[in-house]
């Protein structure tokens, strides 16, 4: 934790504070007996000890649109509130039982002229869709479902672009009680039979192709490929996009986006309303290390979570423009689309964030005044290494807040966005996962932002940091857990009729407790380090070391553009040791007088303990589709042990570059 300092970056001016929704939402609850609630942490007292005033305060301050079940009260908050563990409707923890509502109702109430989806690639600006636009888009897709018998229940899938049709396609299926499911189109065949073979959809959405760094990549043997091994899928449905009208005859049972939805007309109106934990997505853990699992999230659950984050967290209004940086493959996607509940513009990017312009993402958010920007961690550390300094290039006068996840935000990253995008934003450093799409970690409008730290725990979610034996941990780096249940617990996974994977995935180690497999630390000030995943952690002669706090540490180096540490085990060790592979700058090489470099960085703003035995140079890094290294992949290349689901990767070839290296041979430090 040695990034965070005591002195905050930025502290948000008095008017701002009072203007903010989360100002607002307060003042309601102290009107209605509340009177304690004057801060953020006595906020989050509350709302962790007292989740049957919490929770429907959000329902109502949201405006959420839903009705009781016949005969029962929307607002008895839940069953088994208390019992932390997957969720059962007879003993919890079960929310809202008595309300029924429906997420896309919800997602398309606002209506007007105003953009509702501004689209976005790498050549510009593409497309807008009003909201009157996107409601009669959603209803004639939703009746075209409708008309090829989809059901409540029925999956729906998209392998798709970050396009408009993505979100329409959606809010289609969901409008009907359907299951929507996604994965980007750059997966290949056996990483979306994987996910999508186990889910079984009845349809199937997809693109002719998707551009990438100047590149168009034509995707439709794949999509035949796939349609070829998941007999489910009835119809496939084409969206043109590196043509105008593409030939799909080598894809069974397909038709094009506007054939298909041609005979349908009307917007979308008559929502059916559905029990408050009906099923609404399908997302899957990354598949590193096996199948993927599949968890399936409620739409209220996700509804409720996803309008209380961006209300009350990221201080999201109507009219506001919300980006993020994502693929349909991301649960940032799923997080972006909600944001039109708020009455606000969604913006849609797809492709490359850096080529062939490495600017692109600046000058989006500068053109459409974008004034809620997201992308990933790695994004900023890479954009920091380009030079780019949007606040003297771009007019970024609208934006005031910039969200970051996907994998730990280094202090050097802080003082990057503070001194080169704008000195006077909200930096919104957030932490959660697929897992509970959303966030256990985030920021919030009323408290400064610390260097290298997240600003704390979310409202609702109560959040702790344990050490092995089960004890509360503070000054001091332990699991992150969650010791009450929150609304967007998965309702269940896939194919689990008993429970058991759910279990075993979240609290088999800590009986009671979601355990989510952070390493994790509270600072002084109440906030959190991320400092890696437990179960990459590091632990060189019996010692504890998320490799967050190499990686932050290696990567401020101007030479180093990313790097990843496994932990080795020799062959007559006692121990493993730490080995830190790095990714350089072209043309640079990893020569002796680097590699002390780096080692006494480490040893400097570290410690000496994090000091790699080796240091080796490679020329790319395993990631997960969605974009995150993966060390274990890695750990288990160089320990000549199989990688079971190589599909699950952006770019496996990657990892042959990890085998049999003769810098690892040798034993010794």
């Amino acid at each position: 934790m040695r990034d965070a300092v005591d002195q905050p970056l930025w502290s948000p001016p008095p008017d701002r504070v009072a203007r903010s929704n989360l100002a607002a939402f307060l003042a309601r609850a102290r009107t209605g007996g509340r009177p304690e609630l004057t801060d953020y942490p006595s906020a989050h007292r509350w709302s962790v000890t007292g989740p049957e005033e919490f929770w429907p305060a959000v329902w109502r301050f949201a405006g959420l649109i839903a009705e009781p079940r016949p005969g029962e009260p929307w607002d008895a908050v839940g069953v088994g509130l208390t019992r932390m563990a997957p969720p059962d409707p007879r003993r919890g923890p079960w929310w809202f039982p008595g309300a029924r509502l429906n997420f896309a109702e919800n997602l398309l109430r606002h209506a007007g002229s105003g953009p509702a989806l501004i689209f976005w690639n790498e050549s510009g600006h593409q497309r807008t869709l009003t909201f009157d636009e996107l409601r009669v888009a959603t209803g004639r897709v939703a009746a075209a479902l409708r008309a090829h018998g989809v059901r409540p229940g029925d999956r729906v899938a998209g392998f798709l672009p970050n396009l408009p049709e993505a979100v329409v396609a959606m809010l289609a299926a969901t409008s009907l009680g359907a299951v929507w499911s996604s994965c980007s189109p750059d997966f290949g065949i056996d990483g979306v039979v994987d996910r999508f073979g186990q889910i079984a959809p009845r349809v199937l959405f997809c693109a002719d192709g998707y551009r990438y760094a100047g590149r168009a990549i034509d995707t439709r043997e794949r999509v035949a490929g796939i349609v070829a091994r998941i007999p489910a899928i009835e119809r496939v449905v084409v969206v043109p996009y590196l043509a105008d009208r593409p030939r799909i005859d080598g894809i069974p049972r397909a038709a094009h986006w506007d054939d298909w939805i041609g005979p349908a007309t009307g917007a979308a109106s008559g929502f059916e309303r559905f029990d408050f934990n009906h099923p609404l997505y399908v997302l899957y853990s990354s598949g590193t290390t096996g199948l993927p699992k599949c968890m399936v999230h409620g739409a209220g659950g996700t509804l409720l979570q996803h309008r209380k984050e961006h209300a009350l967290h990221v201080d999201l209004k109507p009219g506001d423009r919300l980006f993020y940086f994502t693929t349909c493959g991301w649960m940032m996607w799923n997080w972006l689309a909600s944001g039109l509940a708020a009455g606000a513009t969604v913006v849609l990017y797809d492709g490359s964030p850096l080529v062939p312009k490495r600017d692109i993402l600046w000058s989006l958010a500068a053109a459409e005044r974008v004034t809620v920007f997201g992308a990933s961690a790695k994004y900023l550390a890479l954009a920091e290494k380009e030079s780019l300094t949007p606040a003297r290039t771009h007019d970024l006068s609208a934006l005031r807040t910039i969200i970051s996840t996907g994998s730990p935000l280094a202090g050097h990253s802080y003082d990057y966005v503070y001194r080169d995008v704008k000195p006077d934003v909200h930096l919104c450093n957030i932490s959660g996962g697929t897992e509970i799409i959303s966030c256990f970690a985030i920021g919030n409008p009323l408290d400064p932002v610390r260097r290298g730290e997240m600003q704390g725990p979310g409202l609702g979610m109560a959040v702790d940091v344990l050490a092995p034996d089960g004890s509360s941990l503070r000054g001091a780096p332990g699991e992150l857990v969650c010791t009450r249940p929150f609304p967007s617990m998965p309702v269940r996974f896939w194919n689990d009729p008993d429970g058991s994977k759910y279990r075993a995935a979240y609290f088999e180690r800590f009986p009671g407790v979601w355990r989510h497999g952070d390493w994790t630390g509270f600072t002084a000030s109440g906030g959190l380090v991320i400092h890696g995943r437990s179960d990459a952690t590091l632990n060189p002669a019996g010692v504890r070391i998320g490799t967050a706090e190499i990686y932050r540490t290696v990567e401020a180096m101007p030479d180093v553009l990313e790097c990843v540490a496994i932990g080795q085990m020799v062959a007559g060790a006692a121990d493993e040791r730490i080995v830190l592979f790095v990714r350089l700058r072209e043309g640079r090489v990893l020569d002796g007088a680097l590699t002390e470099a780096l080692r006494a960085r480490i040893r400097e703003h570290a410690s000496p303990r994090h000091v790699p035995a080796r240091i080796v140079q490679v020329a790319d890094i395993p990631r997960t589709i969605s974009g995150k290294i993966s060390e274990l992949a890695i750990r288990a290349v160089v320990h000549g042990r199989p990688v079971d689901n190589r599909d699950a990767l952006a770019n496996p070839e990657a990892l042959e570059l990890y085998r049999d290296l003769p810098e690892l041979k040798e034993q010794g430090a």
